[in-house]
């Protein structure tokens, strides 16, 4: 595996490249958000290893470039902060998975296998489905014609059913994408926040297109409903 790290902690970046190179990883180190861009553009790498707050150019603004340039490397993201909206800020540009300072390097290690496992998809800058129309980067959503006001946790749910229109989700597979990989509170959340969505997205417009697949899970239809 080939990583990215960018972090202006030099400790930190020593202690993780110094962990991965043990396990047999090709480990690149970058002290700046701006170097780490650049990196991450000219490079391959299996996955990015990157900090919210870095010099230069901060992790929201690498990751809003690098998903705007189509470069779709998993990204997991270092905070020191124990914020829920920094982590949903960090889903929303596009990161895959996120880890608080501090962290273990064994749960560090483990979350980078499941990223390449994961592997790199390409993630449309516009998506558009059953008219609905969202855009990652400016962060909007309109149905047919009409802006919608989502919250950014109804924002994620809705990009992340969009981006899988016409397949079934569980429960478990939303929570482990638009929430984390370690979510531990009820799963009936996802319940609610469908809910919230089809009073925003489908109701106004007397449609039907988050459909509830019993003893499944959901399902965003690909046309009209």
């Amino acid at each position: 595996m080939r990583v990215l790290v960018v972090e202006d902690d030099q400790a930190i970046a020593e202690v993780v490249r110094r962990g991965l190179v043990a396990d047999g990883h090709v480990v690149d180190v970058e002290r700046d958000g701006s170097a780490g861009l650049l990196a991450a553009v000219e490079h391959g790498y299996d996955v990015v290893v990157l900090d919210i707050m870095l010099p230069r150019l901060n992790g929201y603004d690498v990751l809003k470039h690098l998903r705007a340039r189509r470069v779709w490397t998993p990204v997991l993201m270092l905070t020191a902060k124990d914020g829920e909206y920094d982590q949903e800020d960090a889903f929303d540009l596009g990161a895959d998975d996120y880890l608080t300072k501090p962290f273990s390097l064994v749960v560090l290690k483990a979350r980078l296998r499941a990223l390449q496992r994961r592997g790199s998809h390409a993630r449309p800058v516009r998506l558009s489905v059953a008219g609905i129309e969202l855009d990652p980067a400016a962060h909007t959503v309109a149905r047919n014609g009409v802006g919608l006001t989502l919250t950014p946790k109804e924002f994620a749910l809705l990009e992340y059913l969009m981006r899988n229109a016409g397949a079934v989700l569980s429960k478990s597979r939303i929570l482990e994408n638009v929430w984390d990989t370690v979510y531990e509170g009820d799963a009936n959340i996802v319940e609610v926040y469908i809910g919230y969505l089809r009073r925003k997205v489908d109701a106004p417009f007397g449609a039907n297109s988050i459909e509830t697949v019993r003893g499944v899970g959901y399902r965003l239809r690909t046309e009209p409903g």
